[in-house]
């Protein structure tokens, strides 16, 4: 037998009589709590090298900065930590020489005695260095005006457009490497 629904009457009186529960209210942030922690962590064991690895080509320099990294900094119970640096090849020898340098400006980065040690490794970097014109060559002069001039006229019956444009840049080089 079917069950006898409520009037609209009785349903008010009822919901009247039984006031339901608030809706739940949404967790805090994790953030809030994790704030806390994270200082005090910070305060405990300092920056690592994620911090390191911005900053790095300020610290020692952008011809270092391209051929090492930080990888990690090692906590010592007794003094200072032990960082660890991957150099590509033999820039290790050149890091080593200037090794209290380095130290000096990390100790000034990081706080004084934070970092005691190099550790250095030699192995790949995690990203390949910037591709930058050697120290050892020099750039091409570009063109006088009555060269330029004279490839721009013999150049004129050609149309505009990127074959143009090629045109004109492999002109210019013809030229350039044609004057002593």
């Amino acid at each position: 037998m079917p069950r006898k629904l409520p009037t609209r009457a009785e349903a008010a009186a009822i919901l009247a009589a039984h006031r339901p529960l608030p809706p739940p209210r949404p967790p805090r942030h994790a953030a809030r709590g994790l704030s806390t922690v994270m200082k005090e962590l910070d305060a405990k064991f300092g920056q690592g090298p994620e911090t390191l690895q911005t900053r790095w080509a300020e610290l020692v320099g952008a011809a270092l900065a391209d051929r090492s990294e930080p990888v990690r900094l090692v906590k010592s119970r007794t003094g200072g930590a032990t960082l660890e640096l991957r150099v590509a090849g033999p820039v290790a020898a050149l890091i080593q020489h200037q090794a209290p340098l380095i130290l000096a400006r990390l100790n000034l980065f990081l706080g004084e005695g934070a970092v005691a040690r190099l550790r250095i490794v030699q192995g790949p970097l995690t990203r390949p260095p910037p591709n930058r014109p050697s120290s050892g060559r020099r750039a091409r002069p570009p063109l006088d005006a009555a060269a330029e001039a004279a490839l721009t006229e013999s150049l004129a019956a050609t149309p505009d457009g990127p074959l143009k444009a090629a045109l004109r840049r492999l002109g210019r080089e013809v030229l350039r490497a044609d004057r002593p």
